[in-house]
C-alpha cells in the first residue's frame, strides 16, 4: 500500500484534485479482519485515516467533486463494499431472533463504515450532479447494493438504507428499477427462501416511497400491495418486520380508500390459525387500517370481520 502522505488541505489548489485521486486510489486496498485480524495493524490504521480525511474533505470543502472524482469515488465503494456476504451464521433453517440471537457483525466495519459515511457524504454534497454520475450508478450498482440488505450486521443495513434512499431520490432514471428488484427480493423470500435479513429495512424504504406516490395510483402499485406486501404477512418470522409493513399498508390506504376491501380480505385470508403472538400482530394492524378507514368501505368488509373478531373473542389466549 503506498502512502500519500500529505494532507489534501496542505496541498496547493491546483494539486488537490490529483491528491484526492491518489488518496481514493489509496484506499481501494483490501485488509484481511477475519483469518487474521493481527495483521497489517499499522496499515489498517493508515487506510483509516485515509478514509476519514477524505469524509471530512467532501463534508467540507465547495467545488471538490469534479467530474474526474466520479469515476474515483464509485469505483472505491464499490471495491470495498461489493463482496459476497458470510453464510448465515444458523443456516439449518433455525429463524434469527433478533430478540434472542446475537447478529454476526462485520469483522472489517472500522473500514466500511468510514467508506459507507463517505459515500453519503459525497451523494449529499451540494456539488453532485446525478446527470454525471447515472454512468457509474448504474443497474448494475443498484443490484449489488440491494444485495447487501442481507447483511447481518443492523449498523451495515442501516447504512445501506440510507444510501439507497438518496439514490432513489437522485435518479429518477433508477426508480421502477429499484423498486422492481425489491419486488424480486421479496417474491424471493415469501415463496422460496423464508429468510433474508433485511425486509424490515427495505420495508422502511418503501414506506417512504409509497408515500411520494401520485394519484390517482398505477396498477403496479395495487399489484405490488396485494401480490407482495399482503402475502408478505404470512411468512413465519413476521414480528421482525411487522410494525413497517403496516405501516406501508395503511400508507396505501391513505392514497386511495378503494383498495381497503381487497385488503382487509387478505389480511383475513392469511389470519394466523393457532399463532396467539401473530393474531395480535393482526389485530394491531387491523385497528390501524380501521383509524384510516371510510364507513363506505367499512361497510363492505363488516361481516367477515366481525366473524374473524368474533373467533379472536373467544380465544383463550390472554393477549388476542
Amino acid at each position: 500500500m503506498q502512502i500519500t502522505g500529505k494532507a489534501l488541505l496542505d496541498a496547493r489548489p491546483e494539486e488537490r484534485e490529483d491528491l484526492f485521486i491518489q488518496k481514493i486510489r489509496q484506499c481501494c486496498v483490501l485488509f484481511d479482519f477475519v483469518s487474521d485480524p493481527l495483521s497489517d495493524l499499522k496499515w489498517k490504521e493508515v487506510k483509516r485515516s485515509a478514509l476519514n480525511e477524505l469524509v471530512e474533505y467532501v463534508t467540507t470543502q465547495r467545488g471538490i467533486v469534479t467530474e474526474a472524482i466520479y469515476p474515483e469515488g464509485i469505483t472505491m465503494f464499490a471495491v470495498n463494499l461489493f463482496r459476497t456476504l458470510p453464510p448465515p451464521s444458523n443456516p439449518n433453517g433455525a429463524e434469527f431472533d433478533p430478540e434472542e440471537d446475537e447478529p454476526t457483525l462485520e469483522a472489517a466495519w472500522p473500514h466500511l463504515q468510514i467508506v459507507y459515511e463517505f459515500f453519503l457524504r459525497f451523494l449529499e454534497s451540494p456539488d453532485f450532479q446525478p446527470n454525471i454520475a447515472k454512468r457509474y450508478i448504474d443497474q448494475k450498482f443498484v443490484l449489488q447494493l440491494l444485495d447487501l440488505f442481507d447483511s447481518e450486521d443492523p449498523r451495515e443495513r442501516d447504512f445501506l438504507k440510507t444510501v439507497l434512499h438518496r439514490i432513489y431520490g437522485k435518479f429518477l432514471g433508477l426508480r421502477a428499477y429499484i423498486r422492481k428488484q425489491i419486488n424480486n427480493i421479496f417474491y424471493r423470500y415469501i415463496y422460496e427462501t423464508q429468510h433474508h435479513n433485511g425486509v424490515a429495512e427495505l420495508l422502511e424504504i418503501l414506506g417512504s416511497i409509497i408515500n411520494g406516490f401520485a394519484l390517482p395510483l398505477k396498477e403496479e402499485h395495487k399489484v405490488f400491495l396485494l401480490k407482495v406486501l399482503l402475502p408478505l404477512h404470512k411468512v413465519k418470522s413476521l414480528s421482525v418486520y411487522h410494525p413497517q409493513l403496516a405501516y406501508c399498508v395503511v400508507q396505501f390506504l391513505e392514497k386511495d380508500p378503494s383498495l381497503t376491501e381487497p385488503t382487509i380480505m387478505g389480511l383475513l385470508k392469511f389470519w394466523p390459525k393457532v399463532h396467539s403472538p401473530k393474531e395480535v400482530m393482526f389485530l394491531n394492524e387491523l385497528e390501524e387500517i380501521l383509524d384510516v378507514i371510510e364507513p363506505a368501505e367499512f361497510s363492505k368488509v363488516m361481516v367477515p370481520l366481525f366473524r374473524q373478531l368474533a373467533k379472536c373473542v373467544s380465544s383463550p389466549h390472554f393477549q388476542v
